[in-house]
């Protein structure tokens, strides 16, 4: 599913009550109750929901600290004890599947935008959570960028992940089975992706364009 509005409207902040990021190290009050696979997010520890929901920020500089790629990735699975054998076999499968194996020894502070992200993505990856949260990934990489990415999508959902991702770029939604649309804070429409994208009475054209 992806998450559109304009910006402002509540789209990351969203994510961020659905990972209990604002409930564990983030600013904010979480009224009313957040159910994620049927638990509920408030009583649930910071390393219990890791296990449960990853998050991608918008800013990836904000969770990327370890000196090489391969460390980052690296680092969740080992705070989780397993193996070395699993967790290097975690480690060269997202490397793989995202296409960055080359860049298994570089500084991530040292990579573009899009390597960024897609270093952060892996390091979410690692942990095999069963929901994930996107919040722009797609903002910072160019087309042949975010082919891949959106074909990587496809295999985690088509494996059973739930996949929730904010995007401001309209064009960039196409991977996604199901568009919700935000205003001011709350729902504004939510359905199949190809039916809200042919509504233009509904998009609106100004509207449109303001995401493009």
């Amino acid at each position: 599913m992806v998450v559109a509005g304009l910006s402002g409207c509540g789209k990351s902040t969203l994510c961020f009550c659905l990972c209990g990021a604002i409930r564990h190290n983030r600013d904010g009050v979480l009224a009313g109750e957040v159910l994620l696979n049927g638990k509920n997010v408030r009583e649930l520890r910071a390393a219990g929901l890791a296990l449960e929901v990853g998050m991608v920020f918008q800013d990836p500089d904000t969770q990327l600290f370890s000196p090489t790629v391969e460390d980052e990735i690296a680092f969740a699975p080992e705070n989780l004890c397993l193996p070395p054998g699993r967790i290097r076999e975690r480690v060269e499968h997202v490397l793989d599947l995202l296409g960055i194996a080359a860049l298994r020894e570089a500084n991530p502070y040292r990579l573009s935008g899009g390597e960024k992200h897609l270093v952060a993505l892996a390091a979410v990856l690692a942990l095999d959570p069963p929901v994930l949260l996107l919040d722009e990934v797609m903002s910072s990489l160019d087309s042949a960028g975010r082919k891949k990415v959106a074909a990587v999508l496809e295999r985690l959902r088509g494996a059973g992940k739930t996949i929730i991702a904010v995007e401001h770029d309209l064009e960039a939604v196409d991977f996604a089975d199901r568009l919700m649309v935000m205003e001011k804070g709350a729902l504004l429409r939510y359905g199949r992706t190809e039916t809200l994208l042919a509504d233009r009475d509904f998009m609106g054209e100004k509207l449109w364009h303001s995401w493009n």
